[in-house]
């Protein structure tokens, strides 16, 4: 929970006290949101899922942010997680990736439904900030909200170096698939 009061921080959203129609609450949050992503080659296909993925939205400023923990990153072998976190991401130095933004078109957060969305904002990994718009499902339901987006990372845009001997392997633009259930934030 320490880390949902981090992303509280960052979005600024103490100062905001204000309800509106049906919604009794302003934020929404989740510390076990599900990011995955893929590298798929003729030689190789890699995945890897994170299941702590932390999201918080604000629903009267518009604003998103989710931070993960590089580390948090599964793979089904762990020679595969310790080349990703040592070799490629530099974890030690650069432990997590993010996204803070604003959802450009918001929906009407009081009615149940299900609205395409994007947002736009900075995207950071492994310490290096892309302004971002980034486009996915949002469903509101019964006091809940549950977002999906696909998405690709170029590796050359976060200074990702794959080495010669296994650039074949790896795939030099990663897709990512993120589903995340918000709820009511309660401090």
């Amino acid at each position: 929970m320490k880390s949902i009061s981090v992303l509280i921080s960052l979005l600024l959203v103490c100062s905001c006290g204000k309800s509106f129609g049906q919604a009794s609450s302003v934020l929404f949050a989740t510390s076990s949101g599900e990011t995955r992503f893929s590298s798929d080659t003729p030689l190789e296909n890699i995945l890897a899922v994170n299941k702590k993925t932390q999201v918080i939205l604000n629903t009267v400023k518009n604003e998103i942010a989710v931070r993960m923990n590089i580390r948090e990153f599964v793979f089904p072998n762990k020679l595969m997680q310790e080349h990703f976190n040592e070799n490629y991401m530099d974890s030690d130095k650069f432990p997590v990736a993010t996204f803070s933004g604003t959802l450009d078109s918001a929906p009407d957060f009081s009615k149940d439904g299900q609205y395409d969305i994007s947002a736009t904002g900075n995207f950071t990994l492994r310490g290096v900030t892309k302004k971002r718009t980034l486009k996915g499902l949002m469903k509101v339901t019964g006091g809940t909200i549950s977002i999906a987006s696909e998405f690709e990372v170029a590796l050359e845009d976060h200074k990702i170096e794959v080495p010669q001997v296994v650039f074949v392997k790896i795939a030099q633009v990663i897709k990512v698939k993120a589903n995340y259930t918000l709820v009511p934030y309660k401090k």
